[in-house]
């Protein structure tokens, strides 16, 4: 194949080398063209056919090898042919040309260019593969553009080559008929800028307007078409000009942002306000953490230079403490203030029943009736327990439900099975472990936290074990069996079922998306998963949004607020102008102890993907910081572009990994690179330093040696 690339490229380069070493750019002259048109018509007239044939051909070479004179060629159509057949010829002729040309491209050069690019050409292609005719079409339709660069530059794409053949034909066309018609008219033309008129450049520009005024006729019709059932029921006025359903992080920046702008907003909340994050998820859980991290730094006194301590403790003690600190943040988040902020809240359960109606069940038995110019979803997501036999029998928590059930107790469960390996379950083992339970983890997939690096999930268990949790991978739960005695969940691993007896066991297998109760049945929104959204977030219907976990592909507080923002502001002014959701740099962490943090790409992904990347990599039992606070264990990893200092992502475990990838989330958002990074003053001594550690590491990569030799030799030389 390699072979075959290069004898065309070969060919190729051969015809373009006589074009320019013979000079045979001077048939291609206005001038020439000129002088000749009398010979060319009397040959004409003689053998049509044959050259017209030969017409064709040698305008098709012009094209398809991206040499200049295809404008001038098109004018000697017009002389020689007329409008009519002229218009047919070099239609047709400049297409196959161009075709070719784009041919020629996607076969020498796509591989190779794929190799290096293959993330950003994946998201060209997915643009292209939605909306590629239509673009191809308005940038035909203005000639300023360079045609053999766009030739050249769509065979880098996977567009079908008879969709690129018909868009071309169509696209040129305005054009070519205008240089043609030129062309009959060539003894009055003195050069190519003559035919480029004020008049006729503007022409040209109204051209290329039109396709997107067509986009816009075509949205309205698509419109029309998904409102079409709900015409006769479309509100004159409306009550409000957002609603929006459910009051966790999506659907509090949302109303927040519209109150701001001073839109008339409606919030509905059937249960807490605060959502999942609030009150079963990040602040619990982090509120818990704390308390087994002091327990577990009690136990290890000794590494402080104290004695070790056995940590004296009431369980009921510790739960109260979660809903203390549940109970302090909560103003953050209540009723009182989004109505001070002035946003209206209604508790209780939303349905949508038509575009812009909404019907609330509130919690006091009254119904209420709103209509809306748009809505947004934000109804958030739920722990998905596992239809194992026998698990109600044996009954469960999950990460909603073990706040309040584990706050009933005096003492923590002696033994806890854990379902699942993820991020919650991974951070719940050891917690509990940590405060005194017999952990037991289970995990189907052939290691926890799958979704990171192996040496992170290498690490992230022995992390696990080290605190006794028993991390049993490669384990398939298969039912549930209660006695009089006892508990106990049947697992499978290689063969062989294992009963592990328990006194709680906690469902953390993941997340779903709340899809139902709300009415997108009944409109049809489609949902496969999460509420099915295009770019802007929009529905089916372009005044409804969907975001938050119930819009995915997140499922991170950070990323419902930022998405919240984008339904928001192209709900309300998406008439002027809509902007499109922007998931290019997105943080998470996992607060297990050593902490696991990253963004962008990690190896695991960049290899999937075949993203061609370095990596620099800086311990952290190096930085002295974290050797004072007997942290020393982890690391900063980066992935940078081969030769350059650009960061396509980075992993950070240890002690604040989470708060330590901010700089790096900071950089990958303003295309701040390694070099920056190193050349900022970093406070010593703090963990912070690990960052400009690495990229120290980077540079010493990046060296250049040729360079410093030199420069070797000239210290030497100024010491005589």
């Amino acid at each position: 194949m390699k072979s075959k690339k290069t004898l065309v490229l070969l060919v190729l380069l051969i015809l373009i080398a006589i074009f320019f070493v013979f000079d045979l750019g001077r048939f291609f002259s206005l001038a020439f063209i000129k002088e000749q048109q009398g010979n060319f018509s009397a040959v004409y007239e003689q053998r049509p056919a044959l050259v017209t044939a030969a017409f064709f051909a040698v305008y098709v070479l012009i094209t398809a090898l991206s040499l200049p004179g295809a404008a001038i060629m098109t004018l000697a159509g017009g002389a020689s042919f007329g409008l009519v057949w002229g218009t047919v010829v070099v239609s047709f002729a400049s297409t196959i040309g161009a075709t070719l040309a784009m041919l020629a491209a996607r076969y020498l050069l796509r591989d190779s260019i794929e190799g290096r690019f293959g993330k950003k050409l994946d998201e060209v292609n997915k643009g292209i593969e939605k909306e590629g005719g239509f673009y191809l079409f308005t940038l035909r339709l203005v000639p300023l553009i360079p045609f053999f660069a766009l030739n050249l530059l769509m065979g880098l794409t996977k567009m079908k080559t008879w969709t690129y053949f018909w868009v071309s034909q169509l696209g040129m066309f305005a054009g070519t008929v205008a240089y043609v018609n030129a062309g009959t008219e060539i003894a009055k033309i003195t050069s190519l800028r003559s035919i480029l008129s004020p008049g006729l450049l503007g022409s040209f520009v109204l051209l290329g307007l039109l396709p997107l005024v067509i986009k816009k006729m075509l949205d309205y019709v698509k419109r029309r078409k998904v409102y079409a059932r709900w015409n006769s029921v479309k509100p004159k006025t409306f009550d409000r000009n957002l609603v929006v359903i459910g009051g966790g992080a999506g659907g509090l920046v949302s109303a927040y942002i519209a109150a701001a702008v001073k839109a008339k907003v409606t919030l509905i909340e059937a249960h807490k306000m605060g959502g999942d994050c609030l009150n079963y998820g990040c602040v619990p859980s982090k509120a818990l953490i704390k308390s087994a991290k002091l327990a577990h730094q009690m136990k290890h006194g000794t590494r402080y230079g104290l004695a070790d301590a056995q940590p004296v403790f009431s369980f009921k003690a510790v739960m109260q403490r979660i809903h203390a600190v549940i109970a302090a943040i909560e103003p953050h988040d209540s009723v009182e203030r989004y109505t001070g902020l002035g946003v209206e809240v209604l508790q209780g359960y939303a349905k949508i029943v038509n575009p812009w109606t909404v019907e609330i069940a509130l919690n006091d038995g009254v119904k209420q009736t709103l209509t809306t110019r748009s809505i947004v979803i934000a109804a958030g997501a739920q722990p998905f327990v596992p239809p194992l036999p026998g698990i109600r029998d044996v009954g469960y928590v999950t990460s909603d439900t073990l706040w309040d059930e584990f706050a009933k107790l005096d003492d923590i469960p002696k033994r806890i099975v854990v379902l699942g390996g993820g991020p919650i379950g991974c951070e719940l083992a050891q917690s509990f472990q940590r405060l005194g339970a017999q952990v037991t983890q289970v995990e189907m997939a052939p290691r926890i936290m799958i979704r990171e690096d192996e040496e992170v999930s290498a690490l992230a268990k022995a992390s696990l074990q080290a605190d006794g949790v028993q991390v049993l991978t490669g384990h398939k739960a298969l039912r549930c069996e209660k006695s009089e005695e006892s508990k106990a969940i049947i697992v499978e691993h290689q063969g062989q079922e294992i009963r592990i007896e328990f006194d709680a066991l906690l469902c953390a297998v993941g997340r779903v998306a709340r899809l139902t109760g709300y009415g997108l049945e009944d409109l049809g929104i489609p949902t496969n998963r999460t509420v099915t959204t295009n770019e802007y977030l929009e529905t089916i219907y372009p005044n409804i949004f969907a975001a938050g976990d119930v819009a995915g592909p997140f499922q991170f507080t950070h990323t419902a607020a930022h998405q919240a923002w984008y339904a928001a502001v192209n709900a309300l002014f998406g008439t002027f102008k809509k902007f499109k959701v922007d998931y290019s740099v997105i943080p998470w962490a996992t607060f297990i102890d050593p902490e696991v943090a990253r963004v962008g790409l990690n190896e695991q992904e960049a290899k999937e993907k075949g993203i061609a990347y370095e990596m620099v990599k800086y311990g952290l039992d190096d930085l002295d910081r974290a050797i004072a606070d007997s942290e020393a264990h982890g690391f900063v990893k980066v992935l940078t572009v081969p030769g350059k200092d650009k960061i396509l992502g980075a992993t950070i475990v240890g002690t604040h990994a989470g708060d330590l990838l901010a700089e790096y989330v900071l950089a990958m958002k303003h295309g701040l690179g390694m070099n920056k990074i190193l050349g900022t003053i970093h406070t010593y001594p703090t963990l912070a330093e690990a960052n400009k550690y690495a990229a120290g590491e980077w540079k010493r990569a990046h060296q250049p040696k040729k360079l410093l030799e030199w420069v070797a030799k000239y210290h030497n030389w100024t010491r005589g």
